[in-house]
């Protein structure tokens, strides 16, 4: 199967502190990595590298076969509009209504008529179950509706990767279950590859294909959900509890 991601050697370090020590990791086609570990274990800065959003000290990052640390700044930019981000606040503008927030992405994109645009909001809605707050402010909503415009603004522009950082932190069990079964609707449906961090534990069950714990900027353990949570060390045993 096709790597879309395919890291090696990546290091980063904030003064003498080693945040990320010779890090190497693949992303299948349409497959969901989860990635686990304590806070303060390089999750978020092992993202952001991804991205380009903070500059790797060493090692190749290659997505959608290119090296990232090679290209310049209106390739990087053209090759973001691949990847999708869903952050913990969902980040919507509060100043729009969810209409408008899923319209935003697609302003740049100066071929679509306002029938095609009315067109994929319309979609992107329904996909993740919202189209009865279209027109409703992001104050008006729940924390688990925030997090589903989120989503569809986001899948809005076909995304090859997706990126979801702590996608159910703050939520209840029961809104949390329903984040992680749209993560895997979505996956199926547009098979999306996607990195997940996330400590929730039912959230790495139901939508990893993969799972890798960092401890220390190492990644110390990498399996499925089932081999993990039966492992003879312990320590990795320890996140299944």
């Amino acid at each position: 199967m096709k790597n879309v991601i395919d890291i090696q050697h990546l290091k980063k370090s904030f003064g003498k502190n080693e945040v990320l020590k010779d890090i190497k990791l693949t992303l299948a086609k349409g497959e969901n990595l989860v990635v686990m570990g304590k806070s303060g274990s390089g999750k978020s800065v092992l993202i952001k590298c991804l991205v380009g959003l903070i500059e790797a000290d060493d090692g190749i990052i290659n997505i959608l076969d290119k090296n990232i640390s090679e290209l310049p700044d209106n390739e990087l930019n053209e090759l973001r509009k691949k990847i999708g981000f869903l952050f913990q606040s969902a980040a919507l503008y509060d100043s729009m209504s969810i209409r408008e927030n899923l319209e935003f992405p697609l302003r740049g994109l100066c071929n679509l008529t306002r029938q095609e645009i009315d067109a994929k909001v319309l979609e992107a809605l329904k996909n993740v179950g919202l189209l009865e707050v279209i027109d409703k402010a992001p104050s008006e909503l729940s924390g688990g509706m925030k997090k589903r415009a989120g989503l569809a603004r986001t899948l809005i522009l076909n995304p090859e990767i997706m990126f979801y950082d702590e996608p159910t932190t703050g939520l209840d069990p029961i809104t949390s279950k329903e984040i992680s079964n749209l993560i895997l609707e979505m996956q199926k449906k547009f098979n999306t590859s996607s990195i997940i961090i996330t400590h929730d534990i039912q959230c790495a069950k139901i939508t990893s294909n993969r799972i890798i714990i960092i401890h220390e900027g190492l990644f110390v353990a990498e399996g499925t959900f089932k081999e993990l949570e039966q492992s003879e060390d312990k320590w990795v045993r320890s996140f299944f509890k």
